[in-house]
């Protein structure tokens, strides 16, 4: 039996560790370190560079039966580097504990996904990685408010919840092995992953955008509402995907990405040009509603081209372009923030959007899985 209830509150727990750590940065950062928005935005992003390194290889190891000790460790890992964050004495080592802490997110989501996946059947598995990502995600949406809510001792938060998470699992039954070796690590990316994976690194972008600069252009052009936010995305989001999730399994992945993603457009459109607290609260709402649903429908978009075999690799994979892009919106859009404003940020986001929409237009229709 598959601990799926246990399993999907570590997840919760470790992502609502690192989604109070996303709020906190863009303060912690200018006010310990000195650091504007390119080196906020380089903190919030950094984390997602070992995310993305390490979902393949947590994927890999749980397709041959290693799940669980794998998610303890992603536990432990994450708890050490919101201790690291905590106590950081320069910007530099700040950097590294961000690593420690992504690393740990890493293991602890892509190798419980397919944990929970080998139990599912095939025609469920897209509303059925929809609700268990909701761990991940929720985590990700209610963390900012739970980093609001706790102050100045969100890095103690941090770690606790961190902590929990590897406790959580550490005190399950051990999991069964599934008798099966490692695949070669030359066969790390199956083939038909990189067209879904390259929509999920777009859509991505416009996420860590507003990850990582949503509160700083609220509070740069004295608009308000910067303490909410986050939470008014993270309810958006919740809700629609809670909802939605079905969608992908009626409709099928590309339809769903399409049309949702079309509405991160205009989102990002809007709170490019927003200029007060109701416009700003509407389109980053929205915002929420446009991201909702993309990843459960890369996960159907994927397992249908790849036919279902090693799951665990595949997710972790195509999971790794959603880091992939979250990572380059962090500096990139610090970057462009500084030299050209918060305007031209959220654009060029709407931008990674437009092209996350052509790209989905060449994706052949839904193949169909064997039953």
């Amino acid at each position: 039996m598959v601990p799926v209830r246990r399993l999907w509150v570590a997840v919760l727990c470790g992502y609502l560790a690192f989604g109070a750590a996303l709020q906190a940065l863009p303060s912690y950062v200018p006010e310990k370190f000195g650091g504007g928005a390119l080196a906020s935005g380089t903190a919030v992003g950094i984390a997602f560079l070992a995310t993305a390194c390490g979902r393949p290889f947590a994927g890999w190891l749980a397709d041959a039966g290693w799940s669980r000790p794998v998610v303890v460790a992603g536990g432990v890992l994450a708890a050490l580097g919101g201790l690291g964050q905590l106590l950081a004495p320069s910007l530099g080592v700040l950097m590294a504990a961000r690593l420690v802490m992504g690393a740990g997110e890493a293991a602890l989501f892509s190798a419980a996904l397919p944990w929970v996946l080998a139990g599912t059947r095939t025609a469920q598995r897209g509303r059925v990685a929809g609700w268990f990502g909701l761990s991940m995600w929720g985590g990700l949406a209610a963390g900012p408010l739970l980093g609001t809510l706790v102050g100045d001792r969100v890095w103690w938060v941090v770690v606790a919840l961190s902590a929990a998470s590897a406790a959580l699992v550490l005190t399950t039954r051990r999991e069964p092995g599934r008798g099966e070796r490692l695949a070669p690590i030359r066969e790390m990316v199956p083939r038909g992953v990189p067209l879904p994976g390259a929509i999920i690194g777009l859509a991505a972008y416009c996420y860590g955008t507003v990850a990582a600069l949503l509160v700083l252009r609220l509070r740069a052009d004295g608009i308000g509402v910067d303490d909410v936010a986050l939470a008014v995305f993270a309810a958006a989001f919740l809700v629609v995907r809670f909802a939605g999730s079905p969608l992908v399994d009626r409709y099928g992945g590309r339809v769903v990405a399409a049309s949702t993603v079309a509405v991160e457009i205009a989102a990002l459109i809007g709170i490019a040009e927003a200029n007060g607290p109701v416009g700003a609260t509407i389109f980053t709402a929205l915002a929420g509603l446009g991201l909702a649903l993309v990843y459960p429908a890369c996960v159907s978009m994927t397992l249908d081209r790849v036919r279902g075999l090693r799951p665990g690799v595949s997710m972790g994979v195509m999971t790794s372009f959603w880091d992939l892009g979250v990572m380059a919106a962090g500096p990139l859009g610090g970057f462009v923030a500084e030299q050209a404003g918060f305007r031209a940020a959220f654009l060029l986001a709407a931008g990674a959007g437009v092209a996350c929409v052509a790209v989905l237009l060449r994706m052949p229709r839904r193949a169909v899985s064997p039953r």
